[in-house]
């Protein structure tokens, strides 16, 4: 064991401790993998990572540096806050990326861009594969979750590295009423996230909308910015208990598969804040935005609340 440099940061939230937190060792390049998700579980944070040299191949590719992420119960080969959050990390410690305009993280997904503007830390969501639930695993996710089958628009299985399944409910009422039952909901599904859109009064008929129609309506909002004073018109939750997360107050991967679904089929803008963890007392905010290339980003401010070191 030795010291090694240890931070604990908010992410998506510039309020201390009303985000989601990170756990993030700067050096795990002599640590083995079970000596990672043992220190994880201890943590006992919804994720935990462990910074690393770009590998080779990595190096190769541009990679600025590797990132491994643990939740308490397993690896993952992405996931969203992890990804902003060390990136923040690796920034305040000196990191200086091979491209000015962005920095590329390696992860076992592959390589993540992420860019910096108006002080906003933004990941380029992975490519997205998504499918149909089957309607056995959908009935049974449901009656877990207490849902009846009216008060689900649409469902659909999202896998951006990890998979998920995603559900559009009817309102936002549908979102934070659920009380979920997550010892008949273990086993499922790895996650389960669900999520409400409300249409701005300015575009009533979105949601009947073409995706065409839907890209024309936000093609005024062109940067991420742009969604900087806006106010959330997507609720959204999350629920992991399969990997040791009763509910996550904001997840950064499931953001990213959820946008790319929704702006597709054209239930939301190219650009639009949600809102997740208010029903466990946080307030985390996900700025999503859609470039003009189609490439959808995924942003979220991050603050550091505990600097230090650990024994590991």
């Amino acid at each position: 064991m030795k010291l090694r440099k240890f931070n604990q940061v908010d992410v998506f939230t510039a309020v201390p401790y009303k985000g989601n937190p990170l756990a993030v060792v700067m050096d795990g390049s002599d640590l083995s993998s079970e000596e990672m998700q043992h220190f994880a579980q201890w943590t006992n944070v919804s994720e935990t990572t462990f910074l690393l040299p770009a590998s080779p191949a990595g190096l190769a590719a541009g990679a600025d540096y590797q990132v491994r992420i643990f939740t308490p119960g397993s690896e993952l080969p992405f996931a969203g806050h992890p990804t902003l959050g060390s990136c923040h990390v690796w920034l305040q410690a000196g990191g200086q990326p091979h491209n000015k305009l962005e920095i590329v993280q390696e992860c076992k997904v592959g390589l993540i861009k992420i860019r910096q503007e108006m002080g906003r830390l933004a990941f380029a969501a992975p490519p997205l594969v998504r499918s149909n639930p089957s309607p056995g695993v959908l009935a049974q996710v449901a009656a877990a979750l207490g849902l009846k089958a009216h008060q689900i628009l649409a469902a659909q299985l999202l896998n951006n590295g990890p998979t998920w399944l995603g559900l559009l409910l009817d309102n936002q009422q549908s979102v934070l009423q659920l009380q979920p039952n997550l010892v008949a909901l273990k086993g499922l599904v790895a996650g389960v996230g669900v999520a409400s859109v409300q249409i701005a009064q300015t575009a009533p008929n979105l949601i009947a909308r073409s995706n065409r129609e839907a890209r024309a309506f936000g093609a005024g909002a062109s940067k991420a910015s742009d969604t900087d004073a806006a106010e959330p018109t997507v609720e959204v939750r999350f629920f992991a208990p399969d990997i040791g997360v009763s509910e996550d107050p904001v997840t950064g991967s499931f953001n990213a598969s959820l946008a790319q679904w929704l702006i597709a089929d054209g239930h939301t803008p190219p650009n639009y804040v949600a809102a997740q963890g208010c029903c466990i007392h946080r307030d985390g905010r996900i700025h999503i935005h859609q470039d003009a290339s189609g490439q959808v980003w995924v942003g979220g401010d991050a603050v550091t609340c505990i600097q230090g070191e650990v024994t590991l």
